[in-house]
C-alpha cells in the first residue's frame, strides 16, 4: 500500500500558532518533488505539543491540500488508548489512508499491554494501522513477536510498520513472520539503504522534509535494484541524515527548512528550542554537501 519516500512533516509555527499557509506550501512542495505519501502529526510534527484541536486541524489541512494526489498516513499515536482512538476516528472521517500509531510512551506497557492497546484500536476503529516502533523515545519496545501476533489477529488492519528500533534483523523477522505484503518502512534515514536491501520498501523520513527530491530519487533507485545509484544518492544525503539529529529533533530540520525556504520559520514549541550553533554548522555543511545550498 505504501512505499518510497514518505516525509514525516514538520508542523510550521509562526508567533506560537500553527502556520497553515506555510504548511500548505510544504505539502505542495513535497508532492511536486516526488514524495509518495505524507505523514502529518508524527514525532517530527511535534504532535506531543499540539492540542487535540490543533492536531486534528493539521491532519485536516494536509488531506485537503494533498487533494488525493498522494495518500496521507495520519499520526494518531498517544500514550492514552482512548485519545489514539479519537485521532483515528477523526482521521478516518477526513479521508486519511491509514494511521501511524506509535507504541504508547511514558506508561511503559508490557508486551501484553501493547497487544491489548493495539487490539482495542483495531476492534474500535476502521482505519488501517501502520505500527510505529521507536524505543529510543517511547522506552517501550514493540517486539517482533508482538508485531507478528497483531498482524495474525488483524491482517486487514495492521498493514505495516515504521521501524526506528535500529535493529536491521527485524526486517527479516517481520518478513518471515508475516509475509512480503506487510509494508516495512524504515524510521532511521541513515539505515534506509540496508533496510531496503533486507526487504523494506521505503522510509518515513525526517530528511525528506528538507531534501524531498533526493530522497524520492534514492528510494526509486532502491526499488529498481540500482545499487550504484542508491549508493551515490545515499552518500549525498548521509551527512544530512546525521545533521538532522545533531540536536533535539525537529530543531535541526526546522533550521534547515528555514535556510532552504524563506516562507517557513525556524520556530518550535517548548520544551523544544532552536538548535545549537554546533548543530547549525553541521546542517549548513550537510546542505552544501547535498547541493541544496
Amino acid at each position: 500500500m505504501f512505499s518510497g519516500s514518505i516525509p514525516a512533516l514538520v508542523t510550521p509555527f509562526r508567533d506560537g500558532a500553527f502556520d497553515e499557509q506555510a504548511f500548505r506550501r510544504l505539502v505542495d512542495w513535497q508532492i511536486e518533488c516526488g514524495s509518495s505519501a505524507l505523514v502529518p502529526c508524527g514525532t517530527t510534527g511535534e504532535n506531543s505539543t499540539l492540542s487535540n484541536a490543533e492536531h486534528h486541524r493539521v491532519i485536516e489541512v494536509c488531506i485537503e491540500q494533498a487533494a488525493g494526489r498522494v495518500p496521507i498516513i495520519a499520526g494518531c499515536g498517544s500514550n492514552d488508548t482512548m485519545n489514539a482512538l479519537l485521532h483515528m476516528n477523526f482521521s478516518k472521517k477526513c479521508g486519511a489512508a491509514a494511521a501511524l500509531v506509535v507504541a504508547p510512551y511514558y506508561n511503559k506497557p508490557s508486551q501484553e499491554g501493547l497487544l491489548a492497546h493495539f487490539s482495542y484500536l483495531a476492534e474500535n476503529a476502521e482505519l488501517p494501522i501502520v505500527l510505529y516502533n521507536v524505543p529510543g523515545r517511547t522506552v517501550t519496545d514493540l517486539r517482533p513477536e508482538t508485531v507478528c501476533e497483531l498482524a495474525r489477529r488483524f491482517p486487514d488492519t495492521f498493514i505495516g510498520i515504521k521501524d526506528a528500533s535500529g535493529d536491521l534483523s527485524r526486517v527479516t523477522d517481520h518478513r518471515r513472520g508475516i509475509g512480503k505484503d506487510f509494508v516495512q518502512l524504515c524510521g532511521d534515514d541513515e539505515l534506509a539503504l540496508p533496510f531496503n536491501a533486507a526487504g523494506g520498501v521505503g522510509c518515513i523520513s525526517v530528511t525528506a522534509n528538507v531534501a524531498p527530491k533526493l530522497c524520492a530519487e534514492f528510494q526509486a533507485a532502491c526499488a529498481a535494484n540500482d545499487l550504484e545509484e542508491s549508493r551515490r544518492l545515499n552518500d549525498l544525503l548521509y551527512p544530512l541524515h546525521y545533521a538532522m539529529f545533531e540536536d533535539s529533533s525537529p530543531g535541526p530540520c526546522k533550521y534547515a527548512l528555514a535556510q532552504v525556504h524563506d516562507w517557513i520559520e525556524n520556530e518550535l514549541r517548548l520544551p523544544l528550542v532552536p538548535c545549537s550553533d554546533k548543530a547549525r554548522a553541521a546542517v549548513d555543511e550537510a546542505l552544501v554537501h547535498a547541493g541544496l545550498l
